[in-house]
């Protein structure tokens, strides 16, 4: 993540690396989940269980979902480790993805730019996992023709809970707040529509 210099003539790019911090947390959390799944094999294997054969089958099966959930980010690799970037500057909001769906919105298009968030709690088995902030961009058009000129973001128009609008996922990282604040207030204060807190989600890994 980047933020301007101060007293540049002209705000500079705020750029937030989406697919970098992605990558490490995918890692991270696939790294835990699979130590997870071979310890919990090998002491199935190796008669460390307590509780006679049902408890050791058991653990063994659970180890194997583990081992699966972290497997997973090296599956989907190609998806989790393409670069993605969101960027906002003198011109507006864009999504840098150019391997998936990138997309440019000029400040004029744009009655408002919001943050949304939602406190995500994990239940078992994954509850070895923090509680994490999930953290979304809302914008809302400033006309009705803008749905008709961008077709490519159609994918995101009213996603979630969001009505009227556009809402970008970013991740799990509540730092992102401050630096999209901060970008917001230099380049269209007058469009920033502040924080949302959208309360808890229980949910999976």
């Amino acid at each position: 993540m980047h933020q301007p210099p101060q007293n540049a003539p002209y705000p500079a790019p705020v750029v937030i690396d989406v697919g970098a911090d992605a990558k490490v947390k995918a890692l991270a959390g696939g790294s835990v989940a699979g130590v997870i799944g071979l310890l919990s094999i090998f002491s199935a294997l190796t008669g460390q269980v307590t509780g006679g054969t049902g408890t050791a089958v058991v653990v063994a099966v659970l180890g194997l979902v583990f081992l699966f959930i972290g497997l997973l980010p090296v599956i989907a690799w190609k998806k989790i480790g393409r670069p993605r970037r969101l960027v906002l500057d003198a011109f507006g909001v864009r999504w840098d993805d150019p391997q998936g769906r990138p997309w440019a919105v000029a400040w004029a298009e744009l009655s408002g730019v919001g943050i949304s968030r939602t406190r995500q709690r994990r239940v078992k088995p994954a509850d070895y996992l923090l509680r994490k902030t999930m953290v979304r961009l809302d914008l809302f058009p400033a006309d009705q023709g803008f749905r008709a000129r961008h077709r490519d973001m159609e994918h995101l128009w009213e996603f979630h809970t969001v009505e009227n609008g556009y809402r970008l996922p970013l991740g799990s990282n509540p730092k992102y707040i401050p630096v999209i604040e901060h970008a917001m207030r230099q380049h269209r204060p007058g469009a920033y529509l502040g924080v949302k807190d959208e309360g808890f989600m229980v949910g999976l890994v």
